[in-house]
């Protein structure tokens, strides 16, 4: 059984002029507060390959935000929003949606959707120097089909010249087309997220470059970034809440440097914290299922039948799977909850922005870093750092 969390014991209040409604133009830039075993230094990202012990292994999450808002205009003058969710054919798997050619359907959010009860919306783009038709049809209450007229144009080609970038809710403001570049990693490459990888955004070039030459080695996972990440927790207890599930790719060059003895594995964001956690969990289930579906249950963790395997013996076990199925990546899906009570498996570092309060985020940090998750965020306040999604960044490692 999980442990009960009382959702109120871990929220604080965030005034609005604390959360950064836009980036530093220097991404390196912004404060970087470093939890070490209980203190904190107050410094900058860029001074982080300084901080990072030479055996490190940083992990970081490669997806990519596509233009995920798509507004089409009805005759009337009424305007349909279309958020991307999930994509549902030619198929589920994020890359191969990306990839599709006309028609595609995915799941969405639709404002304005009592304007809009059937019925064809038309919008020409302009693709590759020629104009294409794009029409959205509606087929419930949370699908879309979308369709154009030049066969060869790929979706992902379609929504990058039709669509906005997907801003947070919580900024409160349209997105401009810097955002395009801003609310992206330099990294960036596996398209189908909806929202940034966050604690990614800090990252430069430079600073990429001056941690390997330090010896520290970067791997590349991938977990597509869901809008329930910033969907708040409403019920009184953790273990009410609906956890989202978000699509994640792990690679054999992962789990074999996972493998390696003595690593200090940092997760960049929690993204990446939990494809790593989730990883584990899974090598669990192949052990009771040698043909399990990567499908992580959000309680999954705190099941006591759960068998305690070693990390280097559940790695073992998703290789084998891997062998078995002559692949070199898998493609699975998480609902893997991380609050107070969480046994970590395989991080042993955290870079990650601050988040919201009442979020799945905090709990995945209170459940990192103990009690002292408060006197960060209350070092944080007090010391002018800048909030969520476009704000200041932590490094994060625990006692124990």
């Amino acid at each position: 059984m999980s442990p009960q969390i009382n959702v109120s014991e871990y929220t604080y209040d965030l005034p609005d002029e604390r959360i950064a409604k836009f980036p530093l133009e220097d991404r390196s830039a912004s404060k970087l507060l470093f939890y070490n075993k209980g203190s904190i230094e107050h410094l900058r990202f860029k001074s982080i390959p300084s901080l990072l012990p030479e055996n490190t292994s940083l992990y970081f999450n490669n997806t990519k935000v596509i233009p995920a808002r798509l507004a089409f205009q009805k005759p009337t003058g009424a305007v349909i929003e279309i958020f991307l969710l999930q994509p549902t054919l030619p198929s589920p798997v994020i890359s191969v949606a990306m990839e599709a050619k006309s028609p595609v359907v995915w799941k969405c959010m639709i404002g304005n959707a009592k304007r809009w009860k059937e019925g064809v919306l038309e919008r020409n783009i302009e693709l590759e120097g020629a104009t294409v038709k794009v029409e959205v049809k509606r087929l419930g209450t949370d699908e879309v089909q979308l369709s154009w007229d030049k066969s060869a144009a790929r979706f992902v080609d379609v929504v990058d010249a039709i669509g906005k970038t997907p801003l947070p809710p919580y900024l409160h403001r349209e997105a401009i087309e810097n955002d395009k570049k801003t609310y992206q990693t330099v990294y960036g490459e596996k398209d189908g997220a909806v929202a940034a990888p966050t604690a990614g955004l800090h990252f430069t070039d430079e600073v990429i470059q001056q941690l390997r030459g330090k010896g520290i080695i970067t791997n590349f996972l991938t977990l597509h970034v869901s809008a329930g990440t910033f969907q708040p927790i409403k019920t009184t207890t953790a273990e009410e809440h609906v956890m989202h599930s978000e699509q994640v790719i792990i690679r054999r060059e992962n789990l074999e440097q996972l493998l390696v003895p003595e690593r200090f594995n940092v997760a960049v964001g929690t993204t990446s914290m939990r494809t790593l956690e989730s990883t584990y969990w899974y090598g669990v289930m192949l052990d009771r299922n040698p043909d399990a579906d990567f499908l992580i249950p959000k309680l999954l963790p705190y099941d006591q039948q759960a068998s305690l395997l070693s990390s280097k013996e559940s790695i073992m076990n998703i290789l084998n799977r891997m062998d078995a199925l002559g692949v070199d990546e898998l493609t699975g899906s998480t609902e893997i909850f991380i609050f107070p009570g969480y046994k970590f498996k395989l991080v042993n570092g955290l870079i990650t922005n601050f988040h919201q309060p009442n979020s799945t985020l905090i709990l995945l940090v209170a459940a990192f870093v103990g009690h002292d998750w408060r006197k960060i965020y209350n070092e944080a306040l007090g010391n002018g750092y800048r909030f969520l999604s476009y704000g200041d960044s932590s490094l994060l490692i625990p006692g124990n």
